[in-house]
């Protein structure tokens, strides 16, 4: 029996996975566009880092520390962004990256899945 609250084990592994080494993590020297985030209510601290040209985002990373999600959130959002136009960038909801998650979130844990779509969309203005 499944339950479709929870995602499948493996996908669960795959998040682990992704927390433990996430995808396009540290410094990026060279950004154009730059923007931290904090949530008060766990201490997550999260900064996207933007290389934007002709429009578009040619390159991100994010830095910081946080729980799960918030690294998870940020790994995959850096991914499906880079190459993104800006303002196709700047038009991403919340629902959007609770859709890149691929699992349900419960409201206490949203501040912590959507921090760096408001760094990014921060540091876009």
């Amino acid at each position: 029996m499944t339950d479709e609250n929870f995602p499948s084990e493996m996908y669960r592994e795959h998040i682990l996975e992704l927390y433990k080494s996430p995808e396009n993590c540290g410094e990026l020297k060279n950004a154009t566009h730059r923007h931290t985030e904090t949530n008060a209510s766990c201490g997550d601290e999260i900064t996207m880092q933007l290389v934007v040209n002709g429009g578009k985002i040619a390159d991100v990373k994010f830095c910081g520390s946080g729980c799960v999600m918030s690294v998870v959130s940020s790994s995959m959002l850096s991914s499906k962004i880079k190459g993104m136009k800006v303002e196709d960038a700047k038009k991403l909801s919340r629902e959007d990256i609770i859709k890149m998650l691929k699992i349900n979130v419960n409201a206490g844990r949203i501040k912590c899945v959507v921090l760096p779509l408001y760094a990014v969309k921060n540091a876009l203005k």
